[in-house]
Formats: structure tokens, sequence, C-alpha cells
């Protein structure tokens, strides 16, 4: 089982929305052969406060543009880590301390990763080029 063409569109729209705002790092994961409560998980980080909170705004508004429906957002009153759920798809906007901490993408190492558009996966920003390098 692989992940629905819905989540990837939902982790498409939802990853370009956190490049458009400078997220780093941004990685997209496909957990539908591990989870039952969701398909994929997109992972990006911030080196601060104010930006992850920003990435999560822009990353609202572009799903809720593509008609997706928030369930549950958890996080954002401390602005570290902002989890969003939207069933399909589970959306993790950390501060880059907590990122290197908790390292998501070690924990999920075993499933396959979702490619993302070349404008995405610089993991800097729309069209700014570069080449992002997730946390060891």
């Amino acid at each position: 089982m692989t992940a629905t063409d819905h989540a990837l569109q939902l982790v498409t729209v939802a990853a370009q929305a956190a490049s458009d705002k400078l997220a780093e790092h941004i990685l997209a994961i496909d957990v539908s052969e591990q989870l039952v409560i969701t398909d994929a998980f997109v992972l990006c980080s911030a080196p601060n406060d104010r930006q992850v909170k920003a990435i999560v705004e822009e990353i609202e508004d572009k799903l809720r543009a593509a008609d997706a429906k928030l369930l549950r957002r958890e996080g954002e009153r401390d602005g570290r880590w902002v989890l969003m759920d939207y069933g399909d798809v589970v959306i993790h906007v950390q501060h880059e301390e907590d990122r290197l901490y908790y390292s998501l993408e070690r924990i999920w190492r075993d499933c396959p990763t979702i490619d993302l558009p070349e404008s995405v996966a610089s993991g800097q920003g729309a069209g700014a080029g570069g080449e992002a390098h997730p946390p060891a």
C-alpha cells in the first residue's frame, strides 16, 4: 500500500507552502504501510519560533484553499513544534533545535520518502535554488 493520490496532492501543497515561507529541510515520508491513521508526514524546520508560526499559517492558508480540512493542531502556543493533522497527511513544523533533537526522519527511516517538486526540494523557498541537507 502506498499513499493515496489525495495525500500526495496535500503533501505537495503543504511542502510548497512551507518552501514559500523559507522552511528548511523539507521532507515528505510515506508512512502508509506503518500507520493506519495517516498516509504521509511532511517535516520541515525553521530557525526561530516566529518563522515556525509563519510557516504554519501559510500551510494552513494553502491547504484551506485546496479544500483540505484541518482535523487537529497541536503545539502552536509554544511555537517550537506545531503538528497539523489533515487526516491523510500530518505536518510537523519544528524549530530546528527540536528537529535535531527528536529526529523524526530517523524514526521513520524505513519508510520511503516522497519526491517533491524541485522548487520544494531545495528547502530554500520558491525559486531560491540551493540544496537541502536534512539533519544528520
